[in-house]
């Protein structure tokens, strides 16, 4: 309901709309930092970052608080990316790496990653398959289970979980020096 008077452009609902996700959008925040080294993004700025894209962008676009949660990672994932690009830029403090970002994607688990390989990794993903992209979004930057998944998207849970089976194994492969998709 919140979501729909902010999108009708009642100025209050942005902050109730505010108090009611941000300890969400906090935990999403914490999650996509963790394992980051040198990292010097605190979780409070990542947050902010992203609401100010997120009500600059898409105000009105959600079908519910699950597929609000996706696009607020999917704006976490930008700021995060936009940082690390311009810190690399810098003449000190570059080559930032990560280290694993969800206990879900064992084969990030066994090394490091590169935050801008895996954006570069999604947005080929994306480019071949956008539906997929999506989801994976989902699942690996806002921890959604593959149920919320499937409710959000209107597909099956099988579908989903055959989905993230093919979409893990594309970027390991591309992550671990494979060919691009």
């Amino acid at each position: 309901m919140l979501l729909q008077q902010v999108a009708a452009g009642q100025h209050d609902a942005r902050g109730r709309l505010a108090e009611l996700v941000y300890d969400e959008l906090r935990v999403l925040a914490d999650r996509q930092l963790r394992g980051m080294r040198g990292q010097t993004l605190q979780p409070t700025v990542l947050v902010h970052e992203a609401w100010l894209r997120l009500l600059g962008d898409a105000v009105g676009e959600f079908n519910n608080r699950q597929h609000f949660l996706g696009v607020a990672a999917k704006a976490m994932r930008s700021v995060l990316v936009d940082h690390v690009r311009k810190r690399k830029s810098q003449k000190r403090g570059g080559d930032v790496s990560t280290g694993p970002l969800d206990e879900s994607v064992a084969f990030l688990e066994a090394g490091e990653v590169d935050l801008l390989d895996l954006d570069e990794a999604l947005r080929e993903l994306e480019a071949s398959d956008a539906d997929l992209a999506r989801q994976v979004e989902m699942k690996f930057f806002s921890g959604m289970t593959n149920a919320e998944i499937a409710a959000v998207e209107g597909v099956s849970e099988s579908t989903v979980e055959r989905g993230w089976r093919f979409a893990r194994a594309r970027l390991r492969s591309r992550l671990d020096g494979g060919t691009r998709a």
